[in-house]
C-alpha cells in the first residue's frame, strides 16, 4: 500500500476493472429481486455541470447500496438528443446538428465515465437515433388509427425568430425564451394526443404513489385541475348560445358582464366592423401567454357591443372581450362576477363595470371597492335561492338549469390535450402522409422509421426538410396517388416521456418493448430536478398508460415511477448555476486536481439532496482531506502491525473496546435508516466522519481490542464505497476485504453490540439540568434514585429544600422535585 492518496491512478484502475469485468451490466433474473435506479438523462449540451454531478451521483450513490443489499440493480444512461440547442449550435458553428450532438454525446459520456458512476453502457440510448424513435413512430400511429391523436387548427404561441410553435412555459415576458423575439398568436394545424382521455386516471393513480414528495403530487394534481362546476348557456339575440363553465355557481346573480377571447368567433365578427376591436385583437396576439404572468398583467379589454340573456333572472348581461381569457381552455368565454373574483373585480374597477355582492361571508361588511370577497358563505340577493349555502345553492341552480334546458354539471380539466407538433428540424419525423385523397394517413410499419435527413446545411432558422423534396414527395400508402409527408417534428417531450422504459429492452429490434420490460419496470428510484415535477413527470405517466393499453406492458403497471427524488439545484454566490450568468463550475478541473471521489463526497455532504447546495471551494478541499486521512489511516494502522483479518472476541473486548464497537453498529444503523427511509446522504458523511474520529484516537493496550479497529475501517469502507468507491475498491484489501468491495455485503447490525454496561442519564432540580450520573443499564428505580440524590453537583441545589417527589424516566432522566 501506497503512504501516499493518489486518487487519479487509484481511480484509474478501479474503472478500468470495472469495465474490463462488465461488473454494472444488468441481466434479468427473476430468482433474485431487482432494483432499476434511473436518473434523468441529460441533453448532450457539450460538458457536465454541477448539478449533473449531484443528480448522478444521488443516483449513483443508491444504486450502489441497492446491490450491497443484494438486489439486482440496472442503472442505465442515455441522451436526450432532439432539440432546438443543436439548431442554434449549428447555425452558429456552421456544422450540422447530429455531428454537433454525437460529438457532445462523445464528450460527456468520458465525463460520465470518469465520475465513476455505475451505468450498464450496453443499454446506451440516443433519442435521435432511428433505432429509438422508430418505436415512438410506431406507438403514434396506432394513436392514430385509435383516435388518440388528432389534426385541428389551434391557436398557438408562434416565434417569428425559431420559426416554431412554443409551449406556454417557454414564453417569457411575451418573449421566446431562446430567440427573444415578441411571440405572436397564430392559428396554425397541429398534432395533439388526448391526453384529458386519461385525465381521471392521471390524478387518481397519484394516490399509488406514497413514494414522491408531497409537493410534486400536489402540483400534478393542480396542473391536471380536475373541477365539478356548472356549464351555462347564455341566449344570444339570434337564439344561440354563448356558453360558460363555472365552478361558483353560487354567484350567478352576481355576473355583471360576459368576457370571451380575443380569438373567439364573436370578437373576430365584431372586429370585422369596429377598428377599436380590430386594433385591441392584434395587440393581444403579444401578449403574455403563461398563466403566471397572465395572473399578473394588467388587464385589457372591449366591449363588442353585443349583450346576451341571463339564464334565471332574463336580464341583459353585456359582452367583453378580455385578455385574461384564452381560447384554449374551456370554451373561450367566462362569466365575469367583480364581487367575488379578483380577476373579474380588477377589470370592473378599470373599466367602470357593475359590482353586485351575491355572498355574504364571515365579514359582513366588506369593502368590494377596495377588493373582491372570494370565500363561500350565503346567498344574498339572489332571488329564489337568497338564503341557501353556496353548497346548497349549487345543486339548486343545477337542477333548475337542467330542467330549463340552459346548464348542466360537467366535470372540466384545466389539463389541454397535449400538441405534439413542432416546426423545427431537429426532432423525430411524425410518422404521417398527407394526401389531397385520403387526407392524414399513418405511415405502414414496414415503412418505419421515417428516417430524418442528417446531411443538411442550416443557412437559417427555418427547417431544412420543409424545402427537401426528396424527403417530402412521396406515395400515399392508401390510394397509390403523390402525397407529401409531414414536415412537422415531435415535440421533444415525446422522447423523453418512454426513455425510461426503453432501457429495459434497449437492444429490442423487432418490438417497442419485449417481456424484459415486464421485469425491470417500474422504475423503483428515480432522481431528478423538481424543474420536471410537471410536465415531464406528466408525460411520461401519460406515456405509460398508452403503452400499457397497447399491451406492452403488464395490465397492473399503472406508474412507472415508485419512488421519486428530486434534488436541489446546485448555488453559487446565492444564486443558480447558469451558463448565462457565467457562475458555472466545470466539474473537469477539479476532477483533474482531487479526484472524482472528492467531487463526489462534497455533493453528498454539502446539504441534503432535495435541499439546494451552496457551492464552497473550502467544501470541496476538506472532502479532499477526510480523503487523504481515511487512507492515512489505513496505512498508519497497518504499518503499525494491525492485523485486519484477525477473529473477533466481543467477551474479550475491554470497556473502551465494548465502546468503540457500539459506536461502529450504532452508526450502521444510523446510516442504513438514512439510506433507505430518508435518503440524506449528508448524514450518512456526518456519521462515518464522527465515527473515524473516535478510530483514529483509540489506542489499547488489550490485544482483543485490535480487532475492533478492523472491523470499524471495514465498516467505514463499506458504508462509503456508494459514495467514494474509487478509494473504499482500493483500500477493501487493505482492510482485508475479500473480492471486490462493490460485491461485499451491506454491514449488518449487532444487536449485541449496541447494549450497553451503563447508561448516562441526565439529573434535573425542578425541571433544570444539574447533573449526570452513569449507572447500570439493569438498575431498578430505587437505584437511580439513589445514585441522583447522591450527585454532588445535584445536593448543592437541594439544600435548605425539602424532597417532594423523585421522578424517573427511564433511559433519559431523573428529576427531583424539591421546595
Amino acid at each position: 500500500m501506497h503512504e501516499q492518496y493518489q486518487p487519479a491512478q487509484i481511480e484509474d484502475q478501479a474503472q478500468s476493472l470495472w469495465a474490463a469485468e462488465g461488473v454494472f451490466r444488468a441481466v434479468e433474473d427473476p430468482t433474485r429481486e431487482k432494483f432499476y435506479c434511473l436518473s434523468m438523462f441529460p441533453y448532450p449540451s457539450g460538458r457536465l455541470h454541477m448539478g449533473h454531478v449531484r443528480n448522478y451521483t444521488i443516483g449513483d450513490v443508491i444504486a450502489r447500496y441497492q446491490r450491497m443489499r443484494g438486489k439486482n440493480v440496472l442503472q442505465p444512461m442515455g441522451w436526450d438528443a432532439f432539440g432546438l440547442p443543436a439548431e442554434n449550435a449549428a447555425l452558429k458553428n456552421g456544422e450540422a446538428p447530429a455531428r454537433w450532438t454525437f460529438d457532445n454525446i462523445d464528450y460527456m459520456r468520458g465525463q460520465l465515465q470518469r465520475l465513476g458512476f455505475g451505468y450498464d453502457w450496453q443499454r446506451e440510448l440516443a433519442t435521435c437515433t432511428p433505432q429509438y424513435y422508430r418505436w415512438e413512430q410506431w406507438l403514434f400511429t396506432r394513436l392514430v388509427r385509435k383516435g388518440l391523436a388528432y389534426k385541428k387548427t389551434s391557436t398557438v404561441n408562434w416565434d417569428p425568430v425559431d420559426m416554431t410553435v412554443l409551449a406556454n412555459e417557454q414564453v417569457i415576458d411575451g418573449r421566446g425564451w431562446r430567440s427573444g423575439a415578441l411571440v405572436e398568436r397564430r392559428e396554425i394545424p397541429q398534432w395533439f394526443i388526448r391526453i384529458t382521455d386519461y385525465a381521471d386516471q392521471l390524478i387518481d393513480d397519484l394516490a399509488q404513489l406514497e413514494g414522491w414528495p408531497e409537493q410534486v403530487r400536489t402540483m400534478q394534481t393542480n396542473w391536471i385541475g380536475r373541477s365539478r362546476g356548472l356549464q351555462v348557456d347564455f341566449a344570444l339575440a339570434d337564439g344561440s348560445a354563448l356558453t360558460v363553465f363555472t365552478t361558483r355557481p353560487d354567484t350567478l346573480f352576481g355576473v355583471s358582464y360576459l368576457a370571451v377571447a380575443a380569438e373567439h368567433p364573436l370578437a373576430k365578427q365584431a372586429a370585422e366592423s369596429n377598428p377599436e376591436i380590430a386594433a385591441y385583437i392584434e395587440r393581444c396576439r403579444h401578449h403574455k401567454v403563461a398563466e403566471a404572468e397572465m395572473a399578473t398583467m394588467e388587464k385589457e379589454g372591449v366591449p363588442l357591443g353585443i349583450t346576451v340573456t341571463h339564464p334565471l333572472t332574463g336580464t341583459q348581461i353585456p359582452v367583453w372581450s378580455a385578455n385574461f381569457v384564452l381560447m384554449e381552455y374551456g370554451t373561450g368565454a367566462v362569466m365575469a362576477v367583480p364581487a367575488h373574483d379578483e380577476r373579474d373585480h380588477a377589470f370592473a374597477l378599470q373599466y367602470g363595470l357593475p359590482i353586485n355582492p351575491v355572498i355574504q361571508g364571515d365579514v359582513a361588511d366588506h369593502d368590494y371597492a377596495a377588493s373582491a370577497m372570494t370565500a363561500k358563505g350565503t346567498l344574498v340577493d339572489s332571488g329564489a335561492y337568497t338564503g341557501l349555502s353556496s353548497e346548497a345553492a349549487f345543486d339548486r341552480m343545477a337542477e333548475d338549469l337542467a330542467a330549463q334546458g340552459r346548464g348542466q354539471v360537467q366535470i372540466n380539466y384545466r389539463l389541454r390535450d397535449w400538441g405534439v407538433s413542432r416546426q423545427r428540424y431537429w426532432g423525430c419525423p411524425i410518422p404521417i402522409i398527407n394526401c389531397p385523397h385520403c387526407g392524414a394517413v399513418p405511415v405502414p410499419d414496414e415503412q418505419l422509421p421515417v428516417e430524418l435527413p442528417t446531411d443538411v446545411v442550416m443557412n437559417g432558422p427555418q427547417s431544412p426538410i420543409k424545402q427537401m423534396r426528396a424527403f417530402i414527395d412521396t406515395t400515399c400508402p392508401e390510394c397509390g396517388g403523390p402525397a407529401e409527408r409531414e414536415t412537422d417534428t415531435f415535440d421533444t417531450f415525446f422522447e423523453s416521456s418512454w426513455y425510461y422504459a426503453r432501457y429495459a429492452s434497449a437492444d429490442a429490434g423487432e418490438a417497442m418493448l419485449d417481456e424484459r420490460a415486464a421485469y425491470w419496470l417500474p422504475v423503483d428510484q428515480y432522481v431528478g430536478g423538481v424543474e420536471h415535477a410537471v410536465l415531464h413527470l406528466l408525460y411520461a405517466r401519460f406515456f405509460h398508460k398508452l403503452m400499457r393499453d397497447e399491451g406492452l406492458l403488464p395490465k397492473d403497471m399503472a406508474e412507472p415511477f415508485t419512488r421519486l427524488l428530486t434534488q436541489g439545484m446546485v448555488n453559487k454566490d446565492g444564486s443558480k448555476m447558469s451558463k448565462s450568468k457565467g457562475n458555472t463550475v466545470d466539474p473537469q478541473p477539479l476532477i483533474e486536481e482531487y479526484g472524482a471521489d472528492t467531487v463526489r463526497l462534497f455533493m453528498m455532504f454539502a446539504a441534503p439532496p432535495d435541499q439546494g447546495l451552496e457551492w464552497s471551494d473550502a467544501g470541496v478541499d476538506g472532502a479532499h482531506r477526510f480523503l487523504k486521512r481515511l487512507w492515512k489511516q489505513v496505512y498508519e494502522r497497518q504499518e503499525a502491525g494491525l492485523d485486519f483479518r484477525a477473529p473477533l472476541d466481543a467477551a474479550a473486548l475491554s470497556d473502551a473496546g465494548k465502546a468503540l464497537r457500539r459506536k461502529l453498529h450504532e452508526t450502521i444503523a444510523r446510516v442504513t435508516d438514512d439510506i433507505e427511509k430518508r435518503q440524506t446522504f449528508n448524514t450518512v458523511v456526518a456519521a462515518n466522519m464522527e465515527l473515524f474520529n473516535e478510530v483514529s484516537r483509540f489506542e489499547s493496550a488489550v490485544s482483543a481490542d485490535s480487532a475492533v479497529v478492523a472491523e470499524s475501517l471495514q465498516g467505514m469502507v463499506r458504508m462509503l464505497s456508494p459514495i467514494v468507491p474509487h478509494i473504499c475498491h482500493a483500500l477493501w484489501p487493505q482492510v482485508g476485504g475479500a473480492g471486490l468491495v462493490i460485491d461485499a455485503p451491506w454491514p449488518a447490525v449487532d444487536e449485541a453490540a449496541l447494549v450497553r454496561d451503563e447508561i448516562e442519564l441526565v439529573v434535573q432540580v425542578n425541571g433544570k439540568l444539574r447533573g449526570r450520573i452513569t449507572v447500570p443499564a439493569s438498575a431498578d428505580k430505587a437505584t437511580l434514585e439513589a445514585a441522583a440524590l447522591a450527585n454532588p453537583d445535584v445536593q448543592r441545589f437541594l439544600e435548605g429544600q425539602s424532597l417532594r417527589k423523585v421522578i424517573v424516566v427511564p433511559g433519559r432522566l431523573v428529576n427531583i422535585v424539591a421546595g
